[in-house]
């Protein structure tokens, strides 16, 4: 029987051209998440300790399952729905709101109970105002770079979507749309002077959400001082700062923290990296954040690509979600050592929390969709990954 090498070609037709960086970053964040929310958590329900286990392994199965299927719609469609994605959400924004739909959990109503599972109505709009901002801007290019009003338009859909997250109430999440919205504007040419002032607004309007409301001024001045009052407004920081202080270098090794037993409260959700912190010491938080900063450079580097190849709707999504996941990302870490005041964010990819996890991975199978386009051009008129 004669046997022959597999071409180039052929080798290519058999291992699909795909962001591998990318994927393997997003799956060692998922991993490694996996394990510490499975070490924060296992001591919290004694007769059911893989409870909360249990439930992040279906999240990563459902982001699982809608992963694959992003990556097999075109690019083009995504644009196309970006103005039903934006009403969808909207809907789904006003829904949770409503007496007797929302579900309300520890002072706050954001979650929409749908029988095992509660959908999170702001993760979901994170990701449908960047597509569909990418999508004006594509639209709109010349309206952006010239006109007042070309960047005033898509501000106000904003300012209603974040007015009602706010309503909710999610500072957390308005604070990291209104992030991620204003940098996609910026990148897609809106002038200086212009962006200069929406900066200006947007700070002044979540200073005055701060002012205005007594528990958001107690989180902010709790940061500044924690131990003034370590016994109530300056808890939680202590307690991750005092988790940090004991990893040192390495750790203490994984499943031997004690803050996460007695102390730090919701340690597999917002503080979870204060667990990492405690458990492998500063070499694991430098992992964490270099496995982000493989994530986010690679897509700024997708992005670019497209743009270079006049793809401008790919590009503004990629940067778009690589601006997203880093501000995320740091906003968290932030908090967990004291630079930020708390925010109630979760870790991206890592954080127990099943709506968090999944748009994670929608966003990762995006950029993986995007990279995979510019790689092979054919796969829009074949519409999947071959």
């Amino acid at each position: 029987m004669i046997h022959r090498q597999a071409t180039v070609g052929e080798s290519r037709q058999l291992v699909p051209d795909l962001d591998y960086p990318l994927i393997f970053a997003a799956v060692g964040l998922l991993g490694l998440g996996l394990v510490m929310v499975a070490s924060a958590s296992m001591h919290r329900i004694t007769d059911a300790p893989f409870y909360f286990i249990n439930r992040h392994l279906i999240a990563i199965a459902l982001g699982f399952v809608g992963s694959l299927i992003i990556t097999q719609i075109p690019v083009a469609q995504w644009e196309r729905s970006g103005p039903v994605l934006y009403f969808v959400g909207l809907f789904l924004l006003m829904l949770v709101l409503v007496p007797g739909v929302g579900r309300e959990a520890n002072g706050a109503t954001r979650w929409i109970p749908l029988g095992p599972f509660n959908l999170q109505s702001s993760e979901f709009m994170k990701l449908f105002m960047v597509v569909y901002i990418a999508g004006y801007l594509v639209r709109r290019q010349l309206e952006v770079a010239l006109s007042v009003w070309g960047f005033i338009k898509p501000m106000l859909l904003l300012v209603v979507a974040c007015s009602l997250i706010m309503v909710q109430p999610d500072f957390g999440t308005t604070t990291v749309i209104l992030a991620t919205a204003m940098g996609m504007l910026f990148l897609g040419g809106v002038p200086l002077w212009q962006f200069a002032i929406l900066i200006g607004l947007a700070g002044t309007s979540l200073v005055g959400l701060v002012l205005l409301s007594p528990y958001r001024l107690q989180r902010v001045t709790a940061f500044l001082d924690p131990w003034a009052d370590v016994e109530n407004s300056g808890y939680q920081l202590a307690q991750a700062l005092i988790a940090f202080g004991r990893g040192e270098w390495f750790g203490v090794g994984l499943g031997s923290g004690i803050q996460k037993q007695f102390y730090l409260p919701e340690a597999h959700t917002d503080f979870l990296m204060a667990v990492i912190g405690e458990e492998f010491g500063l070499f694991g938080t430098l992992v964490v954040i270099a496995l982000f900063a493989v994530i986010v450079w690679r897509a700024f580097r997708t992005g670019m690509r497209a743009e270079r190849v006049n793809q401008k709707f790919a590009a503004y999504v990629a940067y778009g979600l690589g601006l997203w996941l880093g501000m995320q990302a740091f906003i968290n870490m932030g908090v967990n050592v004291g630079l930020l005041p708390t925010k109630g964010l979760t870790l991206p990819l890592m954080s127990y929390g099943g709506n968090s996890i999944i748009v994670a991975m929608l966003v990762v199978a995006m950029l993986v969709r995007i990279d995979y386009e510019l790689n092979r051009p054919d796969a829009v008129k074949q519409g999947g990954v071959q």
